[in-house]
């Protein structure tokens, strides 16, 4: 596996603007970081799920964390993680609760967690902690590493899997009997990282099965993987009790595959071709019903097809994906990714 391409943004050069420390190299720009943040950035450092009730969840946190770095932001970093540590890390494992709801009796009404947003959280810390020095971070990061690697994998038929939390998915748990997964939580970027802060091949064999997933879970017409996918016995099948979809949280595999530099073209062109609707947006889909549920025209969900064709045969970004104007919380999260990672890999693409 390729060394994570959303962390190699080069950080270098602090110097102060209005009081405020600006790391200068930085992948986004100052007016994207900013506006991202007028938007969804509280001011006590809870990343703030737009499309959702106002919710924050660990993977809010996550990302917000990745993008203060990708910002050259050290304050606004330090800003989330402060939240993070002290309103969602309430669990004795290591790990975090998953959502964090305002306005509420108990603001963590659900104690389990959601391990992408434990990975979202452990990368971000070990990309700031190696850029700027900070070994606390580091350390960190390798607690949480280490609390998703004795609570949230699972083998099974000889492969590790990663369990979307500590609680409810294992074999044990489903009427089935069979784990159930979520092939969008593998953020391909962060399992080297995991690999530094916590060595092991347990990253390296987590990456293959990720991917073997994907490529193994070929659901309905458009052979797209759904959002939950039982192991199952001898073959993948779409989970029971939950939609037969493809859905809001899918749209980001093929942005999670780029970032870890895994960029098989048939692979890519698979996804790009399942996910895109006839009217050229991406879309969930109803993969037992074979139809749309939702057309999606955000520029953060065309980034993604969009650099899925960068990725296939160097297409330019369309200018609604260039051009960073918020809308909804996770499109917006998606596209300054998917900003980072053009700038990065394919400036060929801008």
């Amino acid at each position: 596996m390729k060394a994570p391409v959303i962390a190699l943004a080069a950080l270098s050069v602090a110097c102060m603007v209005s009081g405020t420390e600006v790391v200068r190299g930085a992948t986004l720009t100052e007016p994207e970081w900013g506006a991202y943040k007028q938007h969804f950035l509280d001011p006590s450092g809870r990343i703030v799920d737009t499309g959702n009730g106002g919710i924050s969840h660990s993977e809010g946190q996550g990302y917000g964390l990745m993008l203060a770095y990708l910002a050259g932001r050290p304050d606004d970093f330090e800003r989330i993680w402060t939240f993070t540590r002290t309103e969602m890390l309430l669990r004795d494992d290591g790990l975090s609760v998953w959502k964090w709801v305002p306005g509420a009796g108990s603001h963590t009404p659900d104690l389990n967690n959601a391990t992408d947003g434990d990975l979202l959280i452990a990368y971000a810390l070990w990309s700031a902690g190696k850029a700027w020095q900070r070994p606390d971070y580091l350390a960190l990061g390798r607690t949480i590493a280490t609390a998703i690697a004795e609570h949230c994998v699972v083998t099974w038929k000889g492969r590790p899997y990663l369990l979307p939390g500590a609680s409810g998915f294992t074999a044990e748990d489903r009427p089935d009997n069979s784990p159930v997964v979520n092939p969008s939580y593998w953020v391909f970027a962060a399992l080297p990282a995991m690999t530094e802060l916590l060595p092991s091949p347990l990253w390296k064999a987590l990456g293959d099965s990720g991917v073997a997933l994907i490529d193994e879970s070929e659901f309905g017409r458009r052979r797209l993987p759904s959002e939950w996918v039982s192991l199952g016995p001898e073959h993948h099948f779409m989970a029971d009790g939950f939609p037969p979809e493809f859905g809001y949280n899918s749209i980001r595999i093929p942005l999670y595959l780029i970032g870890g530099g895994i960029t098989d073209p048939e692979r890519l062109k698979r996804l790009k071709a399942g996910m895109t609707a006839d009217d050229g947006n991406p879309a969930v889909f109803d993969l037992a019903g074979d139809r749309v549920r939702a057309s999606l025209s955000e520029p953060g969900y065309r980034m993604v097809v969009d650099l899925a064709a960068c990725a296939i045969d160097g297409s330019r970004l369309s200018e609604p994906s260039r051009t960073f104007t918020p809308t909804l919380y996770y499109p917006s999260t998606l596209q300054l990714l998917g900003l980072a990672i053009a700038r990065e890999k394919y400036p060929k693409c801008l």
